[in-house]
């Protein structure tokens, strides 16, 4: 009888959490580099947890210089840009290079570059036969890229739930709701860490009051795009957009961002490509061998950068490399490399590099990044200390916070000169500081109760169980402007103040009016 009952309550358990059919599931990616790896990541971990997953994929931009191809398990549905138009784009990002190499990270240049994601919005929209053959499968969920604004707006077309995965950091944590005390949490932009002086704060305080404007400037592109293809009466804003997210998923762990407060719709999953590293190749195994106790660092700068166009950069470099006895290997296009210029004899070029093995290989002492997320996250997984060398985007909020973590140091790259590079190579190399606070920051990310991959699948499964993320989105979402920051209150309040004083000064003149009556009165 005890057993019929225990069997009865078990059987309501299960019936209460039923267990999730494979789902259909899509995943969109419009742009290339660490973007296009990390959605491809999400869509083969989605697919080996028994989904059904497709990706839309926007062909020219995905593809990664030396890399070799890849099979995937999962299904593409995928288009091209002109051909002509992504050689002219190549040659806009080469000439943006050479203004970031000499530090002008201006906001007309991410302008530029967004200008530039709105016309691609522009054909990706125009690919009528793959949205509605995306339409008619009838996903249960999406999961975005969602640095291009473009995903937001091929979502709404197609009408699905959709989650939300940013690459890097958080910079549109104002856009949706998320609280930011400005005490210390510091501003996209700011270069601040969360320890701020009186100039700090005040810094972070005019930035906030100028990124309603920025915000603007950044949406005009899209709202053009908008515009154009959604019908007068029913066009969305990219805030809009942006909330209506199931959940918003970030490419961060606290191991490297500052503690701040979150919504319950907000996740952080950072370290989806870091991994136990590999055994690397015969070749590199025995370059490495050769670097002796000196052992070995690597240097790339980003999955869509092969190559640096400034020569001088190149040269300055190169130069401070050759000041060091560690083997250098450098992912670095061999046939870009100007003939004028002789490689170090330490260093050794590669088209392509496995860059998570190399740098869990016990004789790696350094990476030298450009400050990318991924790259940051693989080397807090595998306990390497960094020098970053911040070129655009959030590259620079990043090495900022390696720096506040103790975690290395970051050279600008209008200071880039070889005695800069090989002191600060040989500071973060000789003070083992930097090493003790890199392996403690690996135990903050290897310790998290659940793998990020885990993470991603349970989350993933629990909005399409729940159906959707209603329950833990902030009702501010639905409320205006004026009754999120209490405009309404605080006039309310300020009139009963304002009435209370007119009232409290009428009966003093009053009083005062009466007493000075009572004197004549009596004088006379």
């Amino acid at each position: 009888m005890a057993g019929d009952k225990a069997q009865t309550i078990l059987l309501l358990f299960f019936l209460q959490f039923p267990l999730l059919q494979a789902a259909k599931i899509l995943t969109v990616c419009f742009i290339g580099g660490s973007h296009y790896l990390l959605m491809d990541e999400i869509s083969q971990i989605l697919h080996n947890n028994g989904h059904q997953v497709r990706m839309f994929l926007q062909y020219g931009n995905s593809m990664l210089p030396g890399r070799p191809l890849q099979q995937r398990p999962y299904s593409v549905s995928t288009y091209s840009l002109d051909k002509k138009y992504l050689q002219e784009n190549e040659e806009l990002f080469v000439e943006s290079q050479k203004d970031y190499l000499v530090g002008r990270n201006t906001l007309q240049n991410f302008v530029i570059f967004l200008r530039e994601l709105s016309y691609q919005c522009n054909i990706t929209l125009q690919q009528s036969d793959i949205l509605n053959f995306l339409k008619e499968e009838k996903y249960d969920l999406a999961v975005i890229e969602g640095f291009n604004p473009c995903s937001f707006l091929v979502m709404e077309k197609l009408g699905l739930p959709f989650i939300a995965f940013f690459p890097g950091m958080m910079m549109n944590g104002g856009r949706i709701g998320i609280p930011g005390p400005l005490s210390y949490v510091p501003l996209f932009g700011s270069e601040l860490t969360d320890r701020m002086d009186f100039f700090g704060r005040l810094k972070n305080t005019m930035m906030y009051l100028g990124s309603y404007m920025i915000d603007r400037i950044m949406d005009a592109p899209f709202q053009e795009v908008i515009d154009q293809h959604f019908p007068a009466g029913s066009r969305p804003t990219i805030t809009d957009l942006q909330r209506r997210a199931e959940l918003w998923i970030y490419n961060i762990d606290f191991s490297t961002e500052f503690p701040r407060p979150l919504l319950p719709n907000v996740q952080f999953i950072g370290g989806l490509l870091a991994k136990p590293a590999k055994p690397v190749t015969q070749d590199l195994e025995d370059l490495i061998a050769e670097s002796g106790e000196s052992g070995f660092i690597v240097v790339t700068l980003g999955s869509m950068i092969s190559s640096l166009p400034l020569v001088e950069f190149l040269k300055e470099m190169n130069d401070g490399f050759a000041k060091i006895p560690q083997r250098v290997i450098w992912r670095y296009n061999k046939t870009s490399w100007p003939k004028e210029l002789s490689i170090a004899q330490n260093v050794r070029l590669m088209d392509w590099v496995s860059q998570n093995d190399l740098l869990g290989h016990p004789k790696v002492r350094l990476l030298v990044t450009h400050g990318g997320m991924n790259s940051l996250m693989e080397a807090v997984y595998h306990g390497v200390p960094v020098v970053g060398i911040p070129l655009f985007g959030d590259q620079y909020e990043n090495v900022v916070r390696i720096k506040a973590k103790n975690m290395g140091t970051f050279i600008p790259p209008d200071q880039m000169k070889a005695e800069n590079l090989a002191n600060a190579l040989q500071e973060i190399m000789e003070n083992s500081s930097y090493k003790t606070s890199a392996m403690k920051q690996r135990v903050v990310l290897r310790s998290r109760p659940f793998p990020p991959d885990k993470q991603l699948v349970g989350w993933v499964e629990h909005i399409i169980q729940s159906g959707g993320g209603g329950h833990l989105r902030p009702y501010s979402y639905q409320q205006p402007w004026y009754q999120q920051y209490l405009l309404d209150v605080i006039l309310f309040i300020s009139a009963c103040v304002g009435v209370t004083i007119y009232l409290i000064v009428k009966v003093i003149r009053l009083l005062i009016y009466l007493m000075s009556s009572n004197r004549k009165q009596k004088q006379n």
